[in-house]
């Protein structure tokens, strides 16, 4: 029993062309329109959709082209939402990494025009008869964790319970909403935060914020199922938790332990991908507090390096989790998409397909 178009998947972004990137920095100085830049994304989308299908995915998505970032492009479009400059530092490693900017509530959060309908719209065409077009978007726990209550104006908000939540709840709602009523029926909300909650170090800044990490996780379970109660009915609602992924550099580690009960049996979603490519994952227990009629897509296969995994390995792996979950509610993907910034992973384009093979042939195998 899944909710999902196949029992493999994918996470949803991909590493973009060099025309594309060319067209956007001709965007930003000014040489070309946005309508120019467009037309540009239109055709990257066009094959990265045929790309998609030629591999064999069943959900397809636009690859995240016509966004800089996976997140700050939607969020800077809900009203009352500020976002600042993103900036990259060199860190110990030696490695580039994104200083995510601060993202400021200013006032009161609305729905102040429909974001992702035209993207939605463009895709849909494009994707072939029986093969489902999947939209992604940042899940609303982006607008508290980043900056806790510092980050959210007390002249909106006095207080934060309930009408904030309620406000975003609402926002995100009337979006699913429209995307519902032009034939979108897969929506996944990418969530960093519960994933850095399971970080020692990540939880350690939320204290210092004024939040407490054991009562966060509830929170945003809660939080969630606001907007959940919002959704459009026979819509598929997934939630992919992502540990940091620019220019194959990670943010953060730690098993799912401290946020699993409230992830797992509290939020009312369908489906999970959860990453578990590395031992930063930790193990398969936390997966025993799955609640029944939801689908749990094992992220077993790397999307950071093009070094390939065993088909061996990933099957072990898979009877290691479903010790802890049915193995019917559970499915395979890549970890994370292939390029959740413009700047993209350090791995080859073909090693794109390769791994995506990888994916379905297991996940063929598993559940044949």
């Amino acid at each position: 029993m899944t909710h999902l178009p196949a029992r493999y998947d994918h996470v949803g972004s991909f590493l973009r062309p060099q025309y594309l990137l060319e067209a956007r920095d001709q965007k930003a100085k000014g040489q070309i329109t946005p309508e120019q830049l467009r037309v540009v994304e239109d055709k990257a989308i066009t094959e990265i959709v045929k790309f998609q299908e030629s591999v064999g995915l069943k959900s397809i998505t636009d690859g995240e082209f016509r966004r800089t970032y996976f997140h700050l492009d939607f969020l800077e479009q809900l009203g009352g939402v500020k976002v600042g400059e993103a900036a990259l530092q060199i860190g110990p490693d030696g490695k580039e990494h994104l200083v995510p900017p601060a993202i400021h509530v200013v006032g009161k959060v609305t729905h102040a025009k429909q974001i992702q309908l035209a993207d939605f719209q463009y895709l849909k065409t494009q994707v072939a008869a029986g093969n489902t077009p999947k939209v992604t978007i940042p899940s609303p726990t982006m607008l508290h964790f980043r900056g806790g209550r510092a980050g959210i104006d007390r002249k909106a908000y006095p207080e934060l319970e309930p009408e904030f939540y309620d406000n975003v709840a609402k926002a995100y709602g009337d979006e699913l909403k429209s995307l519902s009523a032009a034939g979108c029926n897969y929506v996944q909300m990418d969530d960093t935060n519960l994933a850095y909650l399971c970080d020692p170090k990540m939880r350690e800044a939320a204290r210092a914020r004024g939040d407490d990490p054991n009562e966060l996780p509830r929170r945003y379970a809660s939080f969630i199922n606001k907007v959940v109660a919002h959704k459009p009915e026979g819509m598929t609602l997934a939630m992919h938790l992502c540990r940091g992924n620019f220019k194959s550099t990670f943010a953060a580690s730690g098993d799912y332990e401290p946020v699993a009960e409230a992830l797992l049996s509290e939020m009312n979603i369908d489906a999970y991908f959860l990453e578990y490519d590395d031992d930063r994952s930790g193990d398969f227990r936390p997966l025993r507090f799955l609640k029944k009629n939801k689908t749990v897509v094992l992220g077993l296969v790397t999307t950071k390096v093009g070094q390939m995994e065993s088909k061996d390995d990933l099957k072990r792996r898979i009877d290691e989790a479903a010790k802890y979950a049915p193995m019917e509610q559970l499915a395979l993907s890549p970890q994370c998409g292939f390029s959740s910034t413009v700047h993209g992973n350090s791995i080859a384009v073909e090693d794109q397909r390769k791994k995506l093979r990888l994916v379905i042939e297991t996940a063929q195998e598993m559940w044949a």
